[in-house]
């Protein structure tokens, strides 16, 4: 991320080390060779992940994380529902995860509601049309024929993002912020950039399309002719118009090397085994992931930086500082990367032998720190072999994710509209909202401080401080 989000929240995610009200537990019990092992953990997680959201209850909003949580990390959750749903078969959710998206797929149908809107990213966008390319893909119940399908949600999106290529400077490539009166306008992120290209591969894989395909490639293009990909397929966080796009934001988070391994991975698997895009896979799951790979830590408390070289995956680039550096979004990002990666063992079956030992061993070192708070919370550092005294939605998801990846191989691949898919699109869907201006009466409703998100390093100190306090009370609750 190119500006901090400087409300941190640290509850939600608080620190307990040495708390006199931090409670520990047994951990989580898994055992990677049972599938009901394996189901029971990533249940508990996600029973620990769902306390924390309200839009169920009355008075709640449908889709909404409560504060300290962004708007694009609640659809981000539903996202890894809907594949707990698929990979362990507990449907327990599915009502919840239909409605939230449905709640919130805005006038346009393109997920962008107006409580939201003054406020949006196109990363933001782009991570509830993943969710809907999951429903789609994984062929979750479709909804009423009354309310938009999950490909036509999707397909929304990339239209309207298409219409957001700014080739003014650098070329080509996405904003991070749509509307130009947010922090950030300038800088063209690699969430932004590659959750389009991954939108638009997983399109042309479902679809057929070949115009979906191009702007895969264009967009994937730009980005390796920019400086956010290295020649070792190390992908940084961003780059900004001003300079035209001539350096680096030099930060490594999971995520953004995610996003760039399951767009390859679908056009790999669209192209029927291209061998161009079989050599950018290649580099991005054996090189480009190779930072995010520690190993154990052992007992330290806190420790010293996780050895490099081993198989745990850690968020390195928040995790390591003592104390840590994490905001509420950070621990939501290995999440994305254990699912992205179990994703591509399917489309390129020839990556499993790699990937397939990196989760497990993550599982494993995850479930021993999943001892918070007596309840099995999970917490960040899994390279560290006690509770780091971290808990919240993302260390939840991000451990549900992790364990219920590791049936993976059990389970079928993605579904295409010609084998297995059922979700109708609509090629036309979207597009009226690719740069239009919100009008001055929209107000970011339900989110809190998420213009704080956007706006880097002007934060106001009493806002830091009631956030603050409002951890304080959720821990001891």
């Amino acid at each position: 991320m190119y500006f901090r989000r400087q409300a941190e929240a640290l509850g939600v995610l608080g620190t307990l080390f040495g708390g006199g009200y931090a409670q520990v537990g047994a951990a989580i019990t898994l055992d990677v060779t049972s599938a009901d092992s394996i189901k029971a953990a990533a249940g508990t997680a996600a029973y620990n992940m769902m306390k924390v959201y309200t839009g169920n209850q009355t008075g709640g909003i449908p889709g909404l994380l409560p504060q300290p949580y962004f708007w694009w990390e609640a659809g981000a959750m539903f996202g890894q529902l809907i594949h707990y749903w698929y990979l362990t078969g507990d449907s327990t959710y599915n009502d919840v995860v239909a409605e939230a998206i449905q709640f919130q797929v805005g006038a346009n149908d393109d997920f962008m509601p107006q409580n939201q809107t003054k406020d949006l990213g196109n990363d933001d966008q782009v991570f509830w049309a993943f969710t809907a390319m999951d429903a789609a893909e994984l062929t979750f119940p479709n909804p009423p024929a009354s309310d938009p399908s999950w490909l036509s949600l999707a397909q929304a999106v990339f239209n309207d993002q298409v219409l957001r290529w700014d080739t003014g400077a650098c070329n080509g490539g996405l904003r991070w912020q749509i509307y130009p009166f947010n922090a950030g306008y300038d800088y063209k992120n690699t969430i932004s950039n590659g959750g389009f290209f991954q939108l638009a591969a997983r399109l042309a894989r479902y679809t057929g399309n070949q115009t979906y395909a191009d702007w895969a490639e264009k967009a994937y293009d730009w980005i390796a002719g920019s400086p956010i990909l290295a020649a070792n397929y190390q992908v940084w966080d961003g780059t900004s118009r001003t300079g035209n796009c001539s350096g680096a934001v030099e930060t490594y988070w999971t995520y953004n090397v995610g996003s760039m391994i399951a767009g390859s991975a679908y056009m790999y698997n669209f192209t029927n085994g291209n061998a161009t895009w079989g050599t950018r896979l290649s580099g991005l799951v054996e090189n480009g992931t190779s930072v995010f790979f520690v190993q154990s830590a052992g007992l330290n408390n806190p420790p010293a930086q996780a050895p490099p070289g081993g198989k745990i995956m850690s968020e390195v680039a928040c995790e390591f500082p003592s104390p840590q550096t994490c905001d509420p979004d950070e621990p939501s990002f290995k999440a994305y990367l254990s699912r992205w990666l179990a994703i591509t063992t399917q489309l390129a079956p020839w990556t499993a032998p790699f990937i397939m030992p990196l989760l497990t061993a993550s599982a494993q070192a995850a479930a021993a720190q999943c001892t918070g708070q007596a309840t099995n919370m999970c917490g960040r550092r899994w390279y560290q072999t006690v509770w780091d005294g971290y808990f919240g939605v993302g260390e939840q998801m991000s451990a549900m994710s992790i364990f219920q990846n590791l049936l993976i191989e059990k389970v079928a691949g993605p579904v295409t509209a010609d084998k297995g898919g059922t979700s109708v699109g609509n090629p036309a869907a979207g597009g009226a909202s690719g740069s239009q201006q919100p009008s001055s009466g929209q107000v970011a409703l339900g989110r809190g401080v998420g213009t704080g998100d956007k706006a880097g390093a002007g934060i106001l100190t009493a806002l830091s401080l009631i956030l603050i306090i409002a951890a304080t009370w959720w821990m001891i609750v």
